[in-house]
């Protein structure tokens, strides 16, 4: 019996039970799994290679997240030396630095 047999049963079943409380558990447990697996299948997560193909997604989530944390990282050490490349350069200039070195 599909997903879609059972869930036609249980329509029909709350129909004629006028809403029992376990009848329409069932109906809305069967029909979120229904849609749940209609939803994978149309990302192409159907199949026995979803869970590796999501595990590796992830991975490379992450790698993603940990490389462009680095880089920004990185820029703003770059930042952070320049201005203090110039900020030596101007106390030197200010001393008079270039002028001893004449």
């Amino acid at each position: 019996m599909t997903r879609e047999d059972m869930l036609a049963r249980l329509v029909a079943q709350a129909a004629v039970e006028r809403g029992d409380i376990v009848t329409l558990r069932a109906l809305v447990e069967e029909a979120s799994e229904l849609g749940a697996a209609r939803a994978l299948e149309r990302l192409g997560l159907d199949d026995a290679r979803a869970r590796a193909d999501m595990t590796e997604l992830r991975e490379l989530l992450s790698a993603w997240r940990d490389a462009k944390k680095s880089a920004w990282k990185a820029a703003i050490e770059w930042l952070v030396r320049g201005c203090l490349a110039l900020l030596l350069v101007g106390i030197a200039l200010r001393l008079g630095v270039g002028e001893m070195l004449r």
